[in-house]
């Protein structure tokens, strides 16, 4: 087993990729994937990906727990010259990088306030605008977006927007937990085994 997509035909899985099959070419409906950590969010974003009519522009991820807002903002949209310390040039952000293709915002949920409403207007109005400009940018990509949280729950405590939520909730996916997949385990050790044999040069 070289790659996880041999995962996909095990009975667990099963239903969870074959309404991931019937929405891939929906185009720009958005995805919002549910799933414990390691329960495989981003290979079936990335599987959405190659299954839609857009497989052959960019599949771009970015986690948006690992960075600080003011750089997961500058990472997303992009900027200008000089538009704070450390910009040195023009940077086209994610956003841009991504067009016609997908981009997958895993652990959406982690996203502060201001971040949510510049990621709103992205999905209503399909512009962006980079720091620094004033000049909107228009732009043709998919959001997949992905938590192991309860968003609905988030929405209710007032620290995720509803607006947002069912923005990026028009098509549900639900990974099963790992303690639910056992029979994904051989497969599991058979894909490590063979990814640490080619690491180390062995057959």
């Amino acid at each position: 087993i070289n790659t996880f997509d041999d995962f996909k035909y095990t009975d667990s899985i099963l239903p969870v990729y074959n309404k991931a099959d019937k929405i891939a070419n929906t185009d720009r409906v958005t995805v919002l994937i549910n799933g414990e950590t390691g329960t495989g969010k981003e290979h079936l974003a990335s599987y959405i990906h190659k299954n839609s009519v857009r497989a052959k522009a960019p599949f771009i991820a970015i986690n948006c727990s690992a960075l600080n807002d003011e750089l997961l903002t500058a990472e997303l949209f992009g900027y200008k010259k000089g538009s704070y310390s450390f910009a040195y040039e023009d940077r086209k952000g994610l956003f841009e990088r991504a067009d016609k293709g997908t981009i997958f915002l895993d652990e959406i949920a982690d996203i502060s306030p201001a971040l949510q409403v510049r990621l709103l207007r992205v999905l209503q109005e399909r512009v962006l605008e980079p720091l620094g400009s004033v000049e909107p940018v228009k732009i043709d990509v998919r959001v997949v977006a992905a938590t192991n949280k309860n968003l609905a729950q988030l929405v209710q405590t007032g620290k995720f927007r509803d607006d947002l939520y069912y923005r990026i909730r028009v098509v549900h996916l639900t990974l099963p937990a790992l303690n639910q997949r056992r029979e994904d385990i051989p497969l599991l050790i058979d894909y490590m085994v063979a990814k640490f044999n080619r690491l180390q040069g062995k057959n």
